[in-house]
């Protein structure tokens, strides 16, 4: 009988990814609920120090599979060792976080375990005994709740920040796995790597994004500086990104990266569809336009009309104070 809630404990370089502890602090509650165990699934090479940290966010259990084949994140390799282990102990759920490398893993492991999977998930609860999901639908237009009664395990990838993360003092039970290392197509010979002191855009708190209405790339330098002052990431609507002012990497949206920050700064963003699919479930939007029909005005918590040449220096400046204080 199929039982324990999981959660995959995405890490990289040896630093333990944010949408971890939300998904475990998360999953606590509903492994309570239920009566069930919470466990953690790590994967990698000399990560065994890291697996006391996510008893510390309610995991009962850590499945450790340390390899130096695992070193480096692969589709085969890590599917591998998570459908072995899935087959091997029988969780009623499998939890990811919806990252490039969650949404990539989710896809291959339900697909190797022939069960469903909700993706892009806001929200779970407990209902008349089940696990239910929510999600958006038609680029953010709707919300749906939807369940899968049948499959075992329940499969879904959940957006980051959308859960708190909730620490408390618990010792988890550790297990070392050995892990199947087999049978991986995947070769890495390199990875590029972008270095930058800001937070990453899918889990920044705070996220102070530019679109067509920056004119031109030179003028991002405006957006970094008040990201700067606020410690938050920087974000770019399709139109930026499609003139070539800045890197895809930034783009936020349906194309993009899908995102849920605390506060979403929108400057000079008209707001298309595609866009606010992707930043929608954001916990307040600050919009910044001189056009007062602009779309982004419809979804937006506060909204200024005016020149963001304007607006953004002024905005930094009396944020400088205000954090000062």
């Amino acid at each position: 009988m199929a039982k324990g809630i999981w959660v995959f404990a995405e890490q990289r370089d040896g630093q333990i990814k944010k949408v971890t502890f939300e998904l475990l602090s998360e999953g606590r509650k509903i492994a309570d609920q239920l009566g069930e165990e919470l466990g953690a699934v790590l994967l990698g090479n000399g990560v065994a120090d890291l697996a006391a940290s996510l008893g510390e966010y309610g995991a009962d259990k850590v499945y450790v599979a340390d390899s130096d084949a695992l070193e480096n994140y692969t589709t085969d390799g890590y599917t591998n060792v998570i459908a072995d282990l899935v087959k091997q102990y029988a969780p009623s759920v499998l939890l990811m976080g919806c990252t490039v490398t969650g949404r990539d893993l989710a896809a291959q492991v339900a697909q190797r375990l022939e069960t469903g999977l909700m993706t892009d998930c806001t929200g779970m609860e407990i209902a008349d005994g089940q696990l239910v999901f929510t999600r958006p639908i038609y680029a953010g237009k709707a919300i749906v709740k939807a369940a899968c009664p049948e499959a075992r395990p329940v499969m879904a990838t959940i957006r980051p920040n959308t859960f708190a993360v909730q620490a408390g003092a618990k010792e988890a039970e550790i297990i070392n796995v050995t892990p199947n290392t087999g049978n991986i197509r995947q070769v890495i010979k390199d990875i590029v790597r972008q270095v930058s002191e800001r937070p990453e855009l899918t889990e920044a708190d705070i996220i102070v994004s530019g679109g067509r209405g920056m004119k031109g790339p030179e003028n991002f330098k405006l957006l970094e500086e008040l990201a700067d002052v606020l410690g938050a990431a920087v974000g770019a609507s399709r139109a930026a990104v499609d003139a070539g002012w800045i890197p895809q990497s930034f783009q936020v949206g349906q194309t993009g990266k899908t995102v849920s920050p605390v506060l979403y700064i929108a400057c000079g963003i008209s707001g298309a569809i595609q866009h606010l699919a992707g930043m929608s479930s954001a916990k307040c939007i600050v919009a910044i336009n001189k056009d007062e029909e602009a779309n982004i005005f419809k979804v937006a918590d506060y909204g200024i009309v005016g020149d963001l040449f304007e607006v953004v220096p002024i905005l930094k400046e009396e944020l400088k104070k205000v954090l000062a204080s």
